[in-house]
């Protein structure tokens, strides 16, 4: 099968570099923050010089794939990390090519007179002044941190294959999105023979629940609004909802998917309230309606079933707009 990335390049950009700093989106998910670190690991392998500086903290239920704390938020970056940073030679990002998506790493980003570079698979994004490696069919950055490895020549231990395996495993919903092919499948079984051992990390993934969680699933489904004959499935959280539940934002992951486990849903949405007044708007779908266009006219992107965008209009507003163009989408799709 052939990909679009030139991995030779790849491979002499980083050879050509010896301190590298890595970077991925804000709201940093299982995608973003394994494949920094499985990226991180095969670097140092190679005797590079790493950093890993995100727009946002870590959430708690994903905490554990950074037991040392090797992953720091900006604000949280000392005098010493400043001239680390303004010393090195690389700015990496991974899992976006969107300023959007960077947030407050956006202008560090652009401030670096280095060499800049990519690694994403997510079609939409911006034109980032960097070298880009994008391949939108990958169903995860994970997978394209193993392909790096190879490039590299970077065998697989332990550690590389546990945070890729992190990465991998939820941007598939656990391999249940159809995104999901024969190569993932044979990807992970590489990654099991490196040390991976699956059931461990499910259970560290999906069954650490805090009591917040479970209530703000409770009360975010209890809302749930169908639309256009039960096509569409409409939920929405409030900074309210997060209160009474006594949850964090991080506990609204994956929240959009239990959605769809409604029968003859084609699609979900979630629209969550964010601490500044705006809305995150999530996109989901198992049809013909293409999420990533979608989201475009968010100012957002992402993939065919999964995308996401912001808006700061008021909650009605914002509805009744994601509703205009989900009927819009419809349509044209004849779904």
């Amino acid at each position: 099968m052939e990909f679009p990335i030139d991995w030779s390049h790849f491979a002499a950009i980083i050879h050509s570099s010896s301190r590298i700093l890595l970077t991925a989106h804000h709201r940093p998910d299982g995608d973003c923050l394994g494949s920094e670190l499985a990226m991180r690991q095969i670097l140092l392998t190679l005797g590079k010089e790493v950093r890993i500086v995100n727009p946002h903290p870590t959430p708690p239920n994903l905490a554990f794939l950074d037991e040392t704390g090797c992953i720091k938020p900006l604000a949280q970056l000392t005098d010493e990390d400043r001239i680390w940073i303004d010393h090195a030679d690389l700015i990496f990002i991974l899992d976006t090519s969107s300023w959007a998506q960077l947030g407050d790493m956006a202008p560090v980003f652009k401030a670096f007179r280095a060499k800049k570079l990519v690694l994403d698979h997510h079609a939409k994004g911006d034109n980032i002044d960097a070298e880009c490696f994008i391949d939108p069919e990958a169903e995860a950055t994970g997978i394209l941190v193993v392909r790096a490895a190879d490039a590299l020549n970077v065998p697989l231990n332990r550690e590389i294959a546990e945070a890729a395996f992190v990465a991998l495993s939820t941007d598939t919903g656990w391999f249940r999105f159809s995104s999901v092919n024969a190569e993932t499948y044979r990807t992970a079984a590489r990654l099991i023979e490196a040390g991976v051992v699956p059931a461990q990390f499910y259970r560290k993934l999906y069954e650490q629940d805090s009591l917040g969680r479970i209530r703000l699933i409770g009360r975010t489904l209890a809302q749930i609004e169908p639309h256009f004959d039960g096509k569409l499935m409409l939920i929405r959280i409030m900074l309210s909802d997060f209160d009474a539940a006594g949850a964090l934002s991080s506990d609204s992951e994956d929240i959009i998917n239990m959605a769809l486990q409604v029968k003859d849903s084609q699609m979900a949405v979630l629209i969550s309230e964010l601490k500044n007044g705006s809305f995150k708007i999530s996109f989901r779908s198992r049809c013909a309606v293409d999420c990533s266009l979608l989201a475009v006219q968010f100012a957002g992107g992402g993939h065919k079933q999964a995308a996401g965008a912001s808006s700061n209009l008021s909650y009605e507003q914002t509805k009744q707009s994601v509703l205009q163009a989900i009927e819009k989408a419809f349509k044209l799709s004849g779904s």
